[in-house]
């Protein structure tokens, strides 16, 4: 076959890389299209994947429109160049693309309907295939494809990865040191709208806090400010999984990287105003209890927390028993992934 993937985030390289790997293995044609964002190009640039600059981030309103169409023109360029049969991805251009060039599209989505409404109004309506989790509990009609897992299981799924101890040394801590890992964002993506995350009082309690009992290091989606820039994290953007395999906790107001710690078996602590919201987090949260989510003006309830997992003296084992039984519950995501595309000329939409 001859699938484009089309890539708008630096954790969607990691969703579908393991997936690209082995369709190439199995004899498909991969190509890639991106939205230039953060990191996507150099950690594309690191696994080895070309790939084709089909828009910039922009912001703002009529910044985000005008990279609608842009995003869209890209990637229709480069799917009649390749001749695309099946176009994948996490972007609304793929919906589009292929309708105009008589493609099959397949939309991969872990955000609620409720939440990512500008998405879903946009992408859903011509997909022909809407790929889900289970525990989203939505149904969007017969093209609606659910699987028990989330995005992050496609590589962090104990059978695609397996934390490098070398990460302690570039970190400069020794084996079994504590360090915890904050993350801040942005904020800026159209289902953020309104939302909020971390003040920067709150950002400097947690890191006074956490100092007391170990190192601290920040990643961080825009430029940090002075005060901060000693803890910024010094390492290789694929090493960060490995950096937060081993940390003792990790705290930020992203979503994508409290999930990527809770299902790596690592206590995480989300502050944001989508807190009591979110499918996925919820179920890490509440069913495995892996983590814990409070809105940013929770400042109490928040430290509280903080305290109480500090004063575990057996936390590593405890959420190592956590994690088990959720591998045990979820499926692989990368190998349904990989079957379910395979599989798919074959479906009836």
């Amino acid at each position: 076959m001859k699938i484009l993937v089309d890539i708008g985030h630096p954790a969607h390289v990691h969703l579908f890389r393991n997936a690209m790997r082995i369709w190439q293995e199995h004899g498909h044609s991969i190509v890639i299209t991106i939205r230039d964002k953060d990191i996507t190009a150099k950690l594309l640039d690191l696994y080895g994947f070309p790939y084709t600059v089909a828009s910039t981030a922009r912001q703002g309103t009529l910044g985000l429109g005008l990279e609608l169409f842009e995003h869209d023109w890209g990637v229709l360029k480069v799917a009649r160049q390749n001749k695309s049969q099946i176009l994948m991805g996490t972007s609304i251009a793929v919906a589009h693309v292929a309708r105009l060039i008589g493609a099959k599209s397949i939309i991969f989505n872990e955000d609620d309907a409720s939440v990512a409404k500008t998405f879903v109004r946009l992408a859903y309506p011509l997909a022909h295939a809407i790929v889900t989790p289970t525990c989203l509990n939505e149904d969007h009609g017969k093209r609606h494809i659910t699987y028990d897992g989330y995005q992050k299981l496609a590589y962090l799924h104990p059978d695609y990865f397996t934390p490098n101890p070398e990460v302690l040394s570039k970190l400069g801590v020794a084996p079994g040191e504590p360090y915890f890992i904050l993350r801040f964002v942005s904020l800026k993506a159209a289902h953020d709208r309104g939302e909020a995350g971390m003040s920067l009082r709150l950002r400097e309690k947690i890191i006074h806090k956490l100092s007391e009992y170990g190192r601290v290091f920040i990643t961080s989606e825009s430029s940090l400010e002075d005060g901060f820039k000693p803890y910024q994290i010094r390492i290789d953007p694929t090493d960060i999984h490995d950096a937060l395999s081993y940390a003792t906790m990790f705290i930020g107001d992203s979503q994508s990287m409290a999930v990527e710690a809770a299902v790596l078996g690592i206590p995480a602590i989300r502050i944001n105003t989508f807190a009591n919201r979110c499918s996925v987090l919820q179920e890490l949260e509440m069913n495995y209890q892996l983590g814990a989510a409070f809105l940013p003006t929770e400042e109490d309830e928040i430290f509280s927390k903080i305290s109480e997992w500090l004063n575990y003296k057996d936390i590593k084992a405890q959420w190592e028993q956590k994690r088990s039984r959720l591998l045990s519950e979820k499926i692989d995501v990368t190998e349904w992934m990989v079957e379910m595309v395979e599989h798919f000329g074959r479906r009836e939409f």
